[in-house]
């Protein structure tokens, strides 16, 4: 979304937001596969380029897996597969439901405190958080309805299928969180045309952390790639 001459990256905010209102009023997917299918570019015959982050990018992830010819190139931050083992996968389940019931029970913003506040976004400023968008952004329905339907726990486990991937890949990752550094060296071990590129000083959310090196490095990804 580029904006045009005397505009802000503002003017695109109401598209934006009536985008996600349209999306949110839209019948909810009951899978994690329907909900990814939903992503496609509607009455576009070309392929698109994909740029998902965390759930985001395990969703684009799915839509290219499961309709290649839709996607020209993908673009995953700190996104992952899903996970392989049955076991762990129905940890995560448990998991994920205890959220949602402590979402029913205790609400947004007690919810959005402790989420914010886990290890994984420890190097997030609070100011680059965007924690009061989030509050006015959010309702118990929706964060529990992504839970149980979008949530690791319920995705099916992608990693055998990367090799089927045809597009070029870009996985990016903050080089402060080793699991996902780890995740997406072990991706691009598996398909044919992917590249790793590691934000320096970052930690999951490097997209909020290092906006800027985000940017540069899609801008600079070569069509080619």
């Amino acid at each position: 979304m580029v904006s045009g001459f005397t505009q802000t990256h503002q003017a695109w905010r109401p598209v934006r937001v009536e985008g996600e209102r349209l999306l949110r009023g839209a019948p909810r997917a009951t899978s994690f596969v329907e909900a990814a299918r939903a992503l496609e570019a509607p009455g576009s015959s070309e392929p698109t380029t994909y740029v998902g982050y965390s759930q985001g990018g395990r969703l684009c992830l799915q839509l290219a897996l499961d309709r290649p010819d839709a996607v020209q190139r993908l673009a995953l931050v700190s996104a992952s597969p899903g996970i392989d083992d049955p076991d762990a996968r129905a940890a995560r389940l448990d998991a994920d439901e205890h959220l949602a019931h402590e979402i029913e029970r205790d609400g947004i913003d007690a919810f959005l405190d402790r989420w914010l506040a886990q290890p994984l976004f420890a190097t997030l400023p609070r100011e680059r958080s965007g924690i009061e968008e989030r509050r006015k952004a959010n309702t118990v329905d929706w964060l529990t309805y992504q839970l149980r339907v979008l949530g690791q726990g319920v995705q099916p486990s992608n990693w055998g299928r990367l090799p089927e991937l045809p597009m070029p890949v870009l996985l990016i990752v903050g080089e402060l969180d080793e699991k996902y550094v780890d995740i997406a060296q072990r991706m691009a071990a598996a398909i044919a045309h992917a590249r790793v590129e590691i934000v320096a000083g970052a930690g999951h959310a490097c997209h909020l952390e290092q906006p800027a090196a985000v940017a540069h490095l899609l801008a600079s990804w070569p069509r080619s790639a």
